[in-house]
């Protein structure tokens, strides 16, 4: 990994949160869901979230 500044890490830090809340909340609305459909869909989305925060923080040296 190349060297970052302090605000390179402020920033992914917000990002790598953001993207783990992200993917919270749509577990708990695709747990909530009484569609079948939009509770898929929210299942997909959490997913997506969940890969995006496994790329960056194994892109910070993180293992996951």
């Amino acid at each position: 990994m190349t060297n970052l500044t302090a605000k390179d890490l402020d920033v992914l830090t917000h990002v790598l949160t953001a993207e783990e809340m992200a993917c919270k909340k749509a577990r708990i609305y695709a747990n909530t869901l009484t569609d079948a459909a939009l509770a898929q869909e929210m299942e997909t989305i959490a997913g997506a979230h969940a890969e995006r925060f496994n790329a960056l923080y194994t892109l910070l040296g993180g293992k996951s």
